[in-house]
């Protein structure tokens, strides 16, 4: 099992960590299930911090995974509650982490499976696309689908979001059935060339 610690939590890009260590970059709105994600994922209780309360996460998220790549998480988008103040500077920041990282290999965008894409969940969509970098998109909570929503969900990937090609660039995945962790597991470890 790869093994995951906690390494940095920054809220300003010059403290950016220095070298050449492959990032992985966890993006998604508020309350999407990121943290669960990364918890169920490297099978560890609370090595992220999952709250009820949504845009808890509020500075950038660094986890080593064996010493080999970073696992980035980003704080998460579209909380209303939080004060326009703190979106726009959460924004900032997201924004200076995509343009001043070198290290971004690839991008999980995580989206509620349950719901169709959001305008935030589109505009990051078309924001990747536009920086070329290589991602996947994650739909989460799938546990909580009937089998015809799942299915309906699987072949309407095409339309939610242009692209998206279920297996290959698009997986569903349940932090509490484990569904598509094998398959996630498998994409991470082929595109980075790692082992996990």
């Amino acid at each position: 099992m790869p093994s995951i610690k906690f390494y940095k939590s920054i809220g300003n890009i010059q403290n950016l960590p220095k070298g050449k260590i492959p990032e992985v970059v966890l993006c998604g709105r508020a309350n999407v299930g990121k943290s669960s994600f990364i918890n169920s994922f490297f099978n560890r209780k609370n090595i992220a911090k999952t709250s009820s309360t949504p845009g808890k996460t509020k500075s950038i998220n660094y986890f080593s995974i064996n010493g080999q790549f970073y696992l980035v998480d980003l704080p998460g988008y579209g909380f209303s509650k939080v004060s326009k103040k703190e979106q726009e500077k959460w924004s900032v920041l997201i924004e200076e982490y995509f343009s001043k990282s070198k290290n971004i290999k690839l991008i999980l965008h995580l989206i509620d499976s349950r719901h169709e894409p959001t305008k935030l969940d589109r505009l990051l969509n078309e924001y990747i696309n536009k920086l070329r970098l290589n991602y996947i998109v994650v739909f989460t909570k799938v546990d909580k689908l009937k089998q015809s929503e799942m299915a309906k969900l699987k072949n309407g990937m095409q339309k939610m979001l242009p692209g998206l090609v279920f297996g290959k660039n698009a997986f569903l995945y349940s932090s509490v059935s484990k569904t598509g962790k094998k398959e996630i597991k498998d994409f991470l470890t082929k595109s980075l060339n790692i082992k996990l």
